[in-house]
């Protein structure tokens, strides 16, 4: 058993990916299409010949890359990043959802585990602290820093 990676035509990782899972073969046992992988999917597979069988029928797969990756070199790809990443207090950012939508405010504080960050409205009259999530928010251009 190991782990291939299946070269795909671009933009269509995940339906190769869907592909693949439905149909049900029970030599496949998982199927990986990370945003951050183009152009490539990642398949457990008992063997790449079961692999080459179903690839035959799937429009978008193109290939298999010879080899095969151990589970380390894809882990990174199984447990996502946090949206708080990246960000740090002081930043300034702008909201880009929820009922401030469009307004900059500065980050006071960041709550990794929960992925949220609080932050400071710029606009208000009294200081505010208002609690999002990290994706709720983005980080402006260091020019407006």
């Amino acid at each position: 058993m190991g782990i291939y990676a299946v070269k795909t035509t671009a933009s269509q990782e995940r339906t190769v990916a869907d592909m693949i899972i439905n149909r049900e073969e029970s030599e496949i046992h998982a199927a990986l299409a990370p945003d951050s992988l183009t152009s490539y999917v990642m398949v457990e597979a008992e063997d790449n010949a079961i692999l080459e069988r179903v690839l035959e029928d799937i429009p978008h797969a193109r290939s298999i890359v010879p080899g095969n990756s151990d589970i380390s070199e894809v882990e990174h790809f199984l447990s996502p990043k946090p949206d708080v990443e990246g960000i740090a207090e002081g930043d300034i950012v702008e909201l880009i959802a929820g009922p401030f939508k469009g307004e900059k405010a500065q980050v006071q504080r960041i709550d990794e585990g929960k992925d949220q960050v609080t932050v400071e409205l710029y606009e208000a009259t009294v200081p505010i602290p208002v609690t999002v999530r990290g994706d709720q928010i983005r980080v402006l251009d260091s020019d407006e820093r």
